[in-house]
């Protein structure tokens, strides 16, 4: 278990623990501690049972792969392979095709408890948009207005999203997750630091919070939305006046050059 001292050593510093912290975290004295960082000594089967949970990193990785040399993205593979991830249902039209599935708002409680079934998801609307034929694609019906200027009642169209570590900062995506349901917000990736998503709503009225990824079923990205209302051109009179004022140092400017 040459790798094992390396790895306990590189892990505590990662997290910013001293030797008397990590320490008192495992229950055992700091002078061991030190032992097993510096090669002296190795952990029993207890000990390193609890330095895997801790890390969250399995037994094989810790005693037979230098850690530090892992990619970023690999300690939370197993989200990615689908531990806490249910396995996604589709359905396939006449061609072989996957179908496109709506998911209406009247629905959304009952699809966190089907969305595993093949059987549930082949009961729900099924319509085709010509730009969406190659992937995995679901539409959910949005409701609320925490993602104003996209009102309630809109229909979002995302993308599977297979791999968290394709989860990009500050794009929008429909979570679907055992404690909030199925929204759709902007999300910041805080895997590395948190095992958590941030959850931005683009009306400031609402505050953006964190769930861990360990709740999330599914991530769609959001590639596009349908909806019975128009945009509103905005012309707010602080608008039109600071176009207004705009214009004329504009035109102050080109009189002034002549």
């Amino acid at each position: 278990m040459k790798k094992i001292s390396a790895n306990i050593r590189y892990l505590r510093k990662k997290n910013g623990w001293t030797q008397e912290e990590l320490s008192e975290k495992l229950g055992i004295k700091r002078s061991l501690l030190g032992a097993y960082e510096e090669g002296r000594a190795e952990p029993n089967l207890n000990t390193l049972l609890q330095i895997s949970k801790l890390f969250n990193y399995s037994l094989e990785k810790l005693i037979g792969q230098d850690i530090s040399e892992i990619s970023e993205y690999d300690d939370f593979a197993e989200y990615s392979e689908g531990k806490h991830l249910r396995v996604l249902s589709i359905t396939l039209d006449n061609k072989g095709k996957e179908n496109l599935h709506l998911v209406p708002q009247k629905a959304s409680a009952g699809y966190l408890n089907g969305l595993a079934d093949p059987e549930y998801v082949s009961e729900l609307p099924v319509f085709h948009l010509p730009i969406f034929t190659n992937g995995t694609y679901r539409a959910f019906e949005i409701k609320g207005d925490s993602m104003l200027p996209i009102p309630s009642g809109s229909i979002i169209i995302g993308e599977y999203v297979e791999n968290w570590k394709l989860i990009k900062d500050d794009k929008t995506y429909i979570i679907v997750s055992a404690h909030e349901g199925i929204v759709y917000k902007r999300v910041q990736n805080l895997i590395k630091q948190k095992n958590a998503l941030k959850l931005i709503s683009d009306n400031k009225l609402y505050e953006s919070y964190e769930i861990p990824i360990e709740d999330v079923h599914e991530i769609w990205e959001a590639k596009a939305y349908i909806s019975t209302e128009f945009p509103v051109p905005d012309m707010t009179i602080d608008k039109l006046t600071s176009m207004v004022v705009n214009l004329q140092n504009q035109i102050k400017e080109l009189k002034s050059g002549k």
